[in-house]
């Protein structure tokens, strides 16, 4: 049996005791999980194995669909790692070992480094590093399936109304990096998230 916990906890550190498994029984346990994850309307974000002497953590990361907008609620989360731990319970390829199970969400801090990451971003303040290319703070605007759109927004002087630029679209392959920039107007969103970095939920 599990130790099963429900997080919104976005901080995967571990020790310098912790080993980090990269390995095919990663893939395999995404596949067995996936259609749990489907059938419960999130995304299967991904699925990670930490092992310390003979325990193992399945860290599993699920999100919202690309279509819609805010954050995976905990409630949403503890529903969906009481069905994985059923599953991973009844897992016939499992070797015994005992295990916790892990299941949270990105947070608003997950970098941008697929095109769903910025579907998931529609309307929100980004920081673009672009590949030869000026470097780009602006809001997204709509998003393709090989370029996204910002309305850029122009640094000016403390306490006067930010300056909004014309729309440019930056193709995905010529962007470095990106990543939300927090805003008043999305303080209690993150401050929710924030909340779900502290002690789990059991599920």
């Amino acid at each position: 049996m599990s130790d099963s916990e429900a997080t919104t906890s976005t901080d995967r550190s571990e020790s310098n005791s912790t080993a980090t498994i990269h390995n095919p029984e990663e893939s395999r346990l995404k596949a067995l999980l996936e259609p749990a994850v489907l059938a419960s309307r999130l995304y299967l974000e991904d699925v990670s194995i930490h092992v310390a002497g003979s325990h193992r953590t399945v860290h599993v990361v699920v999100d919202l669909p690309q279509e819609e907008t805010g954050g995976v609620s905990l409630d949403a989360i503890a529903e969906v790692s009481r069905g994985l731990s059923d599953i991973l319970d009844n897992d016939p390829h499992d070797d015994g070992r005992p295990y916790d199970l892990e299941v949270s969400s990105p947070g608003v801090d997950r970098p941008l480094t697929e095109p769903r990451h910025w579907h998931r971003a529609r309307g929100r303040m980004v920081r673009v590093n672009v590949i030869q290319g000026d470097n780009l703070l602006g809001r997204i605007a709509s998003v393709g399936d090989d370029a996204v759109t910002l309305i850029p927004e122009h640094e000016v002087k403390k306490g006067m109304k930010p300056k909004q630029g014309e729309p440019i679209t930056i193709p995905f392959d010529r962007i470095r990096q990106g990543k939300v920039e927090i805003e008043f107007s999305h303080l209690h969103e993150a401050a929710l998230e924030d909340e779900h970095n502290g002690p789990s939920e059991e599920a």
